[in-house]
């Protein structure tokens, strides 16, 4: 399995970086420029960067999947018809700013119909499905508790949660892009460990698993372009896409509860931004210079490379803990 899974990796890799320069040279010539937020003077000299840049490793992921994925495939490839849904949601959103030159694409109202419609369905699907089930894991251990109908409000509010705090993790070059390298290839680490539990279905599970080699590679190759100076933005096509996959490896494995300690960036992010907008509209006074939090560190004047690589290890670093703790005190291996 371990080179099944390196393999997946690295043919990920090897498919993003073949289309990394045919999207990027598609979306100069059709002229899919980014038009950056006035009251972001540190991002100007990034306006008119290609965007869309999503496409590569969505496109890349999922053609390696589906030629890829072992038997009884069923939630491998509802994984990534997720994956592809949200990333549809997110090029509706960027289709919009590259066609009318500004930074607004779909109303606020527009982009949560469509992200809960999606969760909805994923939610009624594992609430009856045997596949999934409505048991959810306890942090570093191999307890598992069913919620019961309760499994559908809480799918619900992770997509809206993980999608929006994903999103909002795209502010900087190569942030949302190397936070999640590294969340997902720790994720895949998590499950290899759980997998070996009597009740896990082994096939799907590997299946999700290979989704996560295969992405990994797909954003290490992406990276490449999108490190700073990027030379195209990922956009909602991207991140929207980035945030589906996320959640739904999570929920179809009943590890939901690992995403905020994996992805703590994700809720630094959220959090940073949740409490801005709160404190402001209570006291007209803001908490940061700016929000999410990278943008604070910004207007400090920390360099954006710094930002986006304390981030990155900060990452690893609580992702080896945690894998260092399941396998201490999990007695699952």
């Amino acid at each position: 399995m371990i080179a099944r899974n390196l393999f997946v990796f690295l043919m990920g890799f090897l498919v993003a970086g073949l289309l990394s320069p045919l999207v990027l040279s598609l979306s100069k010539k059709l002229k899919a420029r980014q038009t950056i937020l006035q009251y972001v003077k540190e991002h100007e000299a990034k306006n008119g960067t290609p965007t869309m840049g999503g496409i590569i490793f969505i496109v890349a992921c999922s053609l390696v999947c589906l030629c890829f994925l072992w038997q009884d495939f069923t939630l491998g490839i509802i994984t990534i018809a997720v994956m592809i849904a949200y990333g549809f949601l997110g090029f509706l959103d960027d289709f919009l700013k590259v066609h009318f030159k500004h930074n607004l694409g779909l109303k606020a109202y527009q982009k949560i119909i469509g992200q809960v419609g999606i969760a909805i369905i994923i939610a009624i699907f594992v609430y009856n499905s045997n596949l999934v089930g409505t048991s959810i894991y306890v942090p570093f251990t191999k307890i598992s508790i069913d919620i019961g109908f309760w499994i559908i409000p809480l799918i619900v509010f992770i997509y809206l949660a993980v999608v929006n705090s994903v999103n909002l993790l795209d502010g900087l070059d190569g942030l949302c892009s190397g936070v999640t390298f590294v969340y997902i290839l720790s994720f895949a680490c998590v499950m290899l460990i759980y997998s070996n539990l009597p009740n896990v279905d082994y096939y799907n599970w590997q299946n999700l698993i290979q989704i996560c080699f295969a992405m990994s590679g797909c954003l290490l190759a992406y990276f490449i372009l999108n490190c700073y100076p990027a030379k195209i933005f990922m956009g909602d096509t991207g991140s929207l896409a980035l945030g589906g996959l996320v959640a739904t490896l999570a929920i179809f494995t009943g590890l939901e509860l690992y995403i905020p300690i994996l992805g703590i960036p994700y809720v630094v992010t959220a959090l940073s931004d949740i409490i801005q907008v709160l404190y402001y509209k209570r006291t007209k006074r803001r908490v940061f210079l700016m929000a999410p939090l990278h943008h604070h560190f910004q207007k400090k004047g920390v360099n954006e490379s710094k930002i986006v690589t304390i981030y990155i290890i900060s990452t690893m670093v609580v992702c080896l803990v945690t894998l260092a703790l399941i396998l201490y005190f999990g007695g699952i291996v």
